[in-house]
């Protein structure tokens, strides 16, 4: 490995406070692991030549230079030399359909969004438990190997939780979702089923929150017991807003596919016309810090005003978005707005899968489908959206997203060979599965032999 000569040692700082940070007690309690790579790139500070970072535990005690950190570190520690890579924060993935994986390739985009709604309902009627299982573990098997270590996750089949949870090492948020325009069950009766499913869950490894699945097939009256009841409990909330046109044209004009589709098939309409579906969401509540809103392509500026307001987060989708050849996102304009933006792979039903390639859910694809689409914003920028972005809108800003001291052990390597000043390109253009990933302290990837 080449190393820098240099003794000089840049100093972490913490973001809130602008203090150096000192070594977390818990620090001295456990056998500590010393990690050395060739570049380490907090992320949120600037790259470290000849780096390294000291662990004990789940947590990293401290980062900097190797030759600092060494002198720092108590006889018996554990050595790991990484060679010739650039050491990052985990990934965090802030949507997800793991349970839709074996899906890939198996749904041609249409020209309507409605008719493509009509297809995946069709797919998912034909499975069964067993077939999401084995899905929802595939996708987690792919995210593991390319970089993901936390994602957010819509369960579909929610009856699969726990048992999913202890078959990967990611950290799952599971959003249980609820939907049905013609469903036979009270919105008061799938809120208390909701509440006692999540109660059952605390206990196990995996976080739960809700999805209301979209404004266009969640009832009004649901919408608002899931805001109400997310107030008194605090649940974390996601859903699908504004993604395709249909959508917003059902609820703005009162007409198009989508409108007449969902007439058919005995939703009230009464809740559309001269409303956007953003707005929808606020006439009913659900709007709040506590949501991630997904996709949002289609939005009036009132919109992005409102969901500033509310600080809503927005999640996007990139290869998801190509997939459907919706209007260019409107990224600068919610950056500008001050909303929180965050990416997320959504699930490979809708990936384009080209011939003789096979597709996955990874992350770095999703930042370089970003990449095109927005050109001139620099790499460190778009690596953020995947990094400490997604940890503050899942309430763990300061615990994952970043390399510094008292953060959790979230880490992944890349292979790199390059200068530290073509670094943050080098990540972006990463392909591949990672060389190593550790989440909470425990390599989870490549597996012991």
């Amino acid at each position: 490995m080449r190393r820098s000569g240099s003794q000089s040692t840049p100093t972490i700082l913490l973001p809130e406070s602008g203090t150096a940070l000192a070594e977390p007690r818990h620090c001295s309690k456990v056998q500590p692991l010393l990690i050395r790579a060739r570049v380490v790139a907090p992320v949120m500070q600037p790259s470290i030549e000849d780096g390294a970072v000291l662990i004990r535990g789940s947590r990293i005690c401290t980062v900097g230079r190797w030759r600092q950190v060494a002198s720092r570190t108590p006889a018996g520690a554990h050595e790991i030399d990484l060679g010739e890579v650039v050491l990052l924060p985990g990934l965090i993935n802030a949507h997800a359909h793991l349970d839709y994986t074996d899906m890939a390739g198996q749904l041609l985009p249409t020209r309507s969004f409605t008719d493509w709604i009509k297809l995946i309902t069709e797919a998912k009627s034909g499975w069964g438990p067993d077939d999401f299982a084995s899905s929802w573990r595939n996708g987690a098997e792919m995210l593991v190997r390319s970089g993901t270590t936390t994602v957010a996750d819509i369960e579909t089949a929610p009856d699969m939780l726990p048992d999913v949870w202890h078959d990967t090492p990611l950290r799952v948020f599971s959003f249980i979702e609820l939907t049905g325009v013609r469903s036979r069950i009270a919105p008061e009766t799938a809120i208390k089923e909701t509440q006692n499913r999540i109660a059952a869950l605390s206990a196990g490894p995996g976080r739960v929150g809700v999805a209301p699945h979209a404004p266009y097939s969640t009832i009004p009256a649901l919408l608002r017991m899931v805001a109400g009841a997310a107030r008194s409990q605090g649940w974390l909330l996601t859903t699908h807003v504004a993604e395709s046109m249909e959508e917003y044209e059902m609820f703005k004009h009162a007409r198009g596919p989508m409108f007449e589709w969902l007439k058919r098939n005995s939703r009230d309409m009464s809740d559309c016309g001269n409303i956007t579906p953003v707005a929808h969401l606020d006439r009913n509540e659900l709007l709040g810090p506590n949501l991630l809103a997904v996709h949002a392509n289609y939005l009036d500026p009132d919109d992005i005003a409102l969901l500033a307001r509310k600080r809503v987060s927005v999640v996007h989708c990139p290869r998801s978005h190509r997939y459907f050849n919706h209007a260019p996102f409107e990224y600068e304009k919610l950056l500008r707005a001050g909303l929180r933006v965050c990416l997320g792979t959504d699930s490979l039903a809708t990936v384009i899968v080209k011939r003789g390639r096979k597709v996955i859910l990874d992350l770095f694809e999703e930042m370089r489908e970003f990449a095109r689409e927005f050109p001139d914003r620099p790499p460190r920028e778009i690596l953020r959206l995947c990094t400490d972005a997604p940890a503050a809108v899942l309430g763990l800003s300061g615990q994952i997203g970043c390399v510094a001291p008292g953060f959790k052990a979230d880490l992944i390597a890349i292979p790199y060979e390059g200068p530290i000043t073509r670094v943050d390109d080098a990540i972006i253009a990463h392909e591949g599965a990672v060389a190593m990933s550790m989440i909470d302290g425990r390599i989870v990837w490549p597996l012991p032999t």
